[in-house]
């Protein structure tokens, strides 16, 4: 055995001191453990690489209800009035119908208490009016027809009397042709004893005796004119008095009518205003019964939004807030719009309410404890003011196997994270497309169109 000399501490090199320092600081065992333990870890670290992980969305939001009547809603008055009395107060338990708010008029017009009486006699007063204009309208009808009835005579003896007429002046011109030809014989005669009287074949007595027979054919002549004439104007004048007899017609007809659509008109005038009445009376009655403000659902009265007795309200003010009794849950969540392509309808999600422990792994939901099991209903067509898009993840129908149903001390308004569920994945591929930024992928469109 070699006897290891001191070293001189005068004389020591560099290389003494890295040997001495190797041997005492790391034994070759110890080298070769640690080289060991190094393999094993990143055997492990590759192999948890090839670990399935399921890829999921996350989003955050509040319960909410999926039925837009379970939500929290206003009750609004329909009419303005006074407060009289409060039937209710925040926290009662109301039923579809309870009185919850009784309110006085404050519009003068419907202060009078007798109202709907004095509308009633409005009313009977109008229908009075109605059957007046009813017998008028009937009584120039009745009109109508005498005046046409007589007309009818008139005409008929009007026309008579321009047909004699007419007659009359046929034969005053054939009596007046008559004269004439009579009077062109006795002119003819009348010369031809003129030459026989100078021949000397007839006496002058004969002569005078000619000549006044030509006067008197003369004379029978204008006699015969004038009566034509005054035939012809007896004739001008029936035709006048047949156009007169018409036009009276017209007249008293045009008057007839125009008194008919005088009483048609105040019939329907009356008839307006007996709906308008009749109107009147019907929303009397409606307001009246709405001096009584109601509960429109059964649920819960969350809070009274006027206060005190005597307080003046408006039409359709918001007076109290009503909870639906059993909502039908929902979450309502938010989640980027990079992720919205990849969620589809029906789509499993797991959720996670504040109030509620539980232990939630992205990547193995199944291992999850504490939440519960989701699907997605409803996705929004146009984002939100934040720029995300909401959901609503109502409970799994049926719950699967191993969950329970959501709570039933859920309220509305209450947080809740979510995760959406989508398909299986390597664990290198999540923790590189996390590095990158990247969406989850899907092998499939929703919709079932394969990805180009």
């Amino acid at each position: 055995m070699a006897i290891k000399k001191p070293l001189d501490p005068r004389v020591v090199t560099w290389r003494d001191l890295s040997e001495r320092g190797q041997k005492q600081l790391l034994p070759n065992r110890g080298a070769i453990v640690l080289g060991r333990v190094l393999l094993i870890a990143g055997v492990i670290f590759v192999a948890l690489l090839f670990l399935p992980w399921r890829q999921t969305i996350p989003g955050r939001g509040t319960v909410s209800a999926l039925r837009p009547e379970d939500r929290p809603q206003t009750i609004q008055n329909q009419i303005g009035g006074r407060i009289e009395h409060w039937a209710v107060k925040e926290g009662d338990e109301v039923r579809r119908g309870d009185t919850l708010l009784v309110i006085s008029e404050i519009v003068q017009s419907y202060f009078d208490p007798e109202l709907p009486i004095r509308l009633e006699e409005q009313l009977e007063a109008k229908r009075n009016s109605e059957t007046a204009a009813d017998q008028k309208m009937v009584a120039t009808e009745a009109q109508i027809s005498a005046l046409t009835n007589g007309l009818q005579y008139q005409l008929e003896s009007a026309t008579n009397s321009v047909e004699q007429a007419r007659n009359v002046v046929k034969i005053d011109s054939a009596d007046l042709t008559a004269m004439q030809i009579f009077l062109e014989t006795s002119v003819a005669r009348l010369e031809r004893y003129e030459q026989g009287y100078r021949d000397g074949l007839f006496s002058l007595t004969d002569i005078e005796t000619r000549r006044l027979n030509l006067q008197n054919d003369k004379a029978k002549v204008i006699s015969a004119e004038n009566k034509l004439s005054n035939s012809r104007q007896s004739f001008i004048n029936a035709k006048i008095e047949l156009n007169n007899i018409r036009a009276r017609y017209n007249e008293s007809l045009a008057k007839a009518q125009s008194d008919l659509g005088s009483a048609f008109s105040s019939k329907a005038s009356a008839r307006g205003d007996i709906s308008k009445i009749r109107n009147e009376i019907a929303n009397i009655d409606v307001r009246r019964g709405l001096y009584i403000v109601r509960a429109p659902q059964d649920g819960f009265i969350v809070k009274t939004l006027k206060a005190g007795i005597g307080e003046t309200i408006k039409d359709g003010e918001s007076v109290a807030t009503l909870q639906s009794k059993k909502p039908l849950l929902a979450a309502e969540v938010y989640i980027n719009a990079m992720d919205v392509p990849l969620v589809g309808l029906e789509d499993d999600a797991r959720l996670q309410f504040e109030g509620w422990p539980s232990i939630q792994f992205s990547g193995w939901p199944s291992v999850a404890i504490g939440t519960f099991a989701g699907t997605v209903t409803v996705i929004d067509k146009v984002s939100s003011r934040n720029g995300q898009y909401r959901l609503l993840i109502r409970p799994a129908q049926p719950v699967p196997e191993g969950d329970e149903n959501w709570p039933k001390q859920l309220r509305l308004g209450s947080g809740v994270h979510t995760r959406i569920i989508l398909n299986r994945v390597p664990l290198w591929y999540e923790i590189w497309r996390q590095l990158n930024g990247f969406p989850p992928s899907l092998e499939q469109e929703q919709g079932g169109h394969a990805l180009d």
